[in-house]
């Protein structure tokens, strides 16, 4: 049997911690959202002043960002390459830049999913957040 790496709480707190330190520095209201490897919803934080669509956003490109194990970007580019039945896809519901797998050793830990400001802005706190692993 292989061994499988889990979030615990204390890790969850310190990427929530980063990701809201790093949209701060850059005065970017935003909602986190921090899911386990099947997408279960483990935190969300909406910082003052983002959308609260915004708090519906951040778990579903979180949540696509751990059951496809890669960026949720990747889903974007293939749908605006004219893919579009790729929309079609069950359960994916955040195909848009920001949500970023947490990844170690190859496994799936979970991802970190942002909404709220640029696609590019959003993925760099997710990023953020998972650096606070030191993985």
């Amino acid at each position: 049997m292989k061994q499988k790496f889990t979030l615990e709480l204390s890790d969850v707190k310190a990427m929530a911690a980063a990701a809201e330190a790093e949209a701060l520095k850059n005065n970017w209201a935003v909602s986190v959202a921090i899911v386990d490897d099947g997408g279960h919803l483990l935190c969300l934080r909406r910082l003052d002043g983002a959308a609260a669509i915004s708090a519906h956003i951040a778990p579903a490109k979180a949540h696509t960002a751990a059951l496809g194990r890669r960026e949720s970007k990747g889903y974007e580019e293939i749908i605006n390459a004219g893919r579009t039945s790729f929309l079609s896809v069950p359960e994916i519901k955040g195909l848009l830049e920001g949500g970023v797998p947490i990844m170690k050793d190859g496994q799936c830990l979970g991802a970190v999913g942002v909404s709220g400001v640029k696609s590019s802005e959003d993925a760099q706190i997710a990023r953020a957040a998972i650096a606070a692993l030191g993985l």
